[in-house]
């Protein structure tokens, strides 16, 4: 049986199909309301054979590909800019947009982009969840912080222990700053619940897992660090070298030169944020225990400033993250291999005369 493929239009309460059966050669056309879920599992159930389904990426369409793996049918995840940037026509409307997603599909021209599986799904889900509490409580320990120096009190971080505490709700406060200071305090007791929570169930999914467990022999990469790293860029062998890694996660540097004028810009910030934030807090530990990274470190600190530092040093740490994975090798290895490498780069430099 020929395969049949399908370009979808997708939107949050609808949906343009244009389908194509290569056997029979007739394309066809439907519009799809989310609002009976029923009747879409209905239409897409009756394809036999290879079907392969293809949509723009977004980020709400999991519960649509969810429900076409089930009925057996292969989803394909598009670059929703690399697709409009090969349209050709003016117009633009659902019925043309589908056609031209099925027409990439047909001639083998539609950009894929990787869909990690669902236990890395569930995982990266959970880490931007344990993100967002941070967030939260972030501001409420901020708050506390402004009425405690309102109040006269001055503890910086030892305001959240337990003398801290007592000293805080002892504090004269006006009536307002009361009520604020109680309702902030009985937030940050579920959160942090919730957190732990989360950290309980993230150390359940790292259990014998090798790849974990290799990059946390490296200096400053700890289980959430690994954790993300692992599940963003598994499997690496999709990366033919570095440069593919850092573009992939957003820290590559980027430029906009013409002739003699050079100008250089920021990291582009194109990949996972969660994934660029745990590689800053994780380099942060690393500069002081690996000497090569405090070396890079404290250079590109003297030149550049310590906020471009931090990115480089993350961009090195992903980089060596890379290679761990993609050669399997722990951190001693990993250090043996660079110091043999660099042996080497000396020993063939040519002798320069002494004057």
């Amino acid at each position: 049986m020929d395969t049949i493929y399908i370009g979808v239009d997708f939107h949050a309460r609808q949906q343009t199909v244009c389908s194509l059966k290569t056997d029979e050669g007739v394309v066809s056309t439907h519009k799809l309301k989310h609002q009976n879920k029923e009747e879409v599992r209905a239409f897409y159930q009756q394809f036999r054979g290879r079907v392969i389904v293809g949509i723009e990426a977004s980020g709400y369409s999991p519960w649509f590909e969810q429900l076409l793996e089930e009925l057996g049918h292969e989803v394909w995840l598009g670059d929703a800019t690399e697709i409009r940037r090969r349209a050709r026509w003016r117009q633009k409307n659902d019925r043309r947009d589908a056609e031209l997603i099925l027409d990439l599909l047909v001639h083998d021209e539609f950009p894929r982009l990787h869909r990690p599986s669902l236990q890395s799904r569930e995982i990266l889900r959970m880490l931007r969840y344990r993100q967002k509490l941070i967030k939260i409580r972030t501001i409420g320990k901020n708050s506390l912080q402004a009425l405690a120096l309102q109040s006269g009190l001055a503890k910086r971080s030892h305001l959240f222990t337990k003398t801290g505490q007592q000293e805080l709700r002892q504090a004269t406060m006006s009536p307002a700053m009361q009520w604020q200071r109680e309702q902030w305090c009985q937030l940050l007791e579920p959160l942090n619940e919730r957190l732990l929570e989360t950290m309980l169930w993230l150390k359940q999914q790292s259990q014998d897992d090798a790849r974990i467990k290799l990059l946390r022999t490296h200096p400053g990469i700890g289980l959430l660090t690994s954790l993300c790293v692992v599940h963003t860029l598994w499997p690496v062998s999709r990366f033919r070298n570095q440069r593919k890694v850092t573009a992939y996660a957003g820290l590559e540097p980027m430029e906009r030169s013409s002739a003699e004028r050079k100008h250089f810009l920021g990291i582009s910030k194109a990949g996972s944020r969660v994934l660029r934030y745990l590689l800053v807090e994780a380099a942060h530990t690393a500069v002081k225990k690996d000497d090569d990274l405090k070396r890079f470190y404290q250079r590109l600190a003297t030149r550049r400033g310590r906020p471009k530092a931090k990115t480089a040093a993350a961009r090195k740490l992903l980089i060596r993250s890379f290679i761990m994975l993609r050669d399997e090798i722990d951190y001693a290895e990993f250090r043996r291999r660079a110091v043999a490498a660099r042996l080497a780069r000396q020993s063939t430099r040519p002798e320069v005369p002494v004057v």
